[in-house]
């Protein structure tokens, strides 16, 4: 079983526009080495030194409070801050930067009971199992895995590649009545995807393999955490290459 402080989590926070992370949420990864950014998007016209110069201090204040209600439940954490004209393609920055081994994406959870993962063909199954384990460890949260075959064809498959994922969660350590599983078919992924994700109270989406894809938002993974009312967490696989973002520290 892997240690939890193998894997770290990047978690963007909105803090100058008043956006909190649920306590819900901070449980739920308090077991995990966790990333915080606080970011604030900003007017194309706008300068990211103008605004750090305006709001970096305010910016840090807010970021230390956060960072303070994470230490408190055990969580090793790491602060960053960025603003930005593009809060995606800054979080993939950050990602990448801090070796993070996935993005959580966050909205509003009041409650966090069931965990809906989007496994698509072409993801590491046995890396996704490894991280979700270490997130489920501790809590009472059920997890759904859930493929969309494009033709009926394909749904044999997909029932396969779920028992193949159920098997290496419950290989990491997962117990097997916390897992059910769903095959749909559907000429639309992304819809169907947010249409089972209104069902439960956070989205996990696994991107391709890093040797097929270098950043963490691609398609549509990035769809999905512009569109879905729930929390996103996207895991990306391990990447050798290294990009800083300007303007962030």
């Amino acid at each position: 079983m892997p240690d939890p402080r193998d894997h770290r989590v990047l978690i963007p926070v909105d803090v100058l526009e008043g956006q909190t992370v649920p306590a819900t949420v901070i449980d739920a990864f308090a077991s995990i080495p966790v990333v915080l950014l606080g970011y604030r998007e900003i007017p194309d016209q706008t300068g990211p030194d103008q605004a750090r110069d305006q709001y970096g201090d305010r910016m840090q204040a807010e970021l230390a409070e956060l960072r303070t209600v994470f230490e408190e439940v055990g969580c090793d954490v790491t602060t960053r801050s960025a603003f930005t004209h593009d809060r995606l393609k800054t979080f993939e920055r950050v990602a990448v930067d801090e070796s993070c081994d996935a993005v959580l994406v966050l909205n509003p959870a009041p409650i966090l009971e069931t965990i809906l993962v989007a496994i698509r063909s072409d993801v590491n199954v046995e890396y996704i199992a490894q991280l979700l384990e270490t997130i489920l460890a501790g809590t009472d949260l059920e997890l759904t895995l859930f493929h969309v075959a494009s033709d009926e064809d394909g749904r044999e498959a997909g029932s396969v590649l779920l028992e193949t994922a159920r098997s290496e969660l419950v290989a990491a350590g997962v117990d097997d009545s916390r897992i059910d599983g769903t095959v749909v078919v559907d000429d639309s992924p992304t819809a169907a995807i947010l249409e089972a994700a209104a069902d439960h109270d956070i989205l996990v989406a696994g991107e391709s393999r890093p040797s097929i894809r270098r950043f963490v938002f691609r398609d549509r993974a990035e769809r999905l955490a512009r569109r879905t009312v729930d929390p996103v967490l996207v895991i990306r696989g391990s990447i050798s290459s290294r990009t800083t973002a300007t303007s962030e520290q």
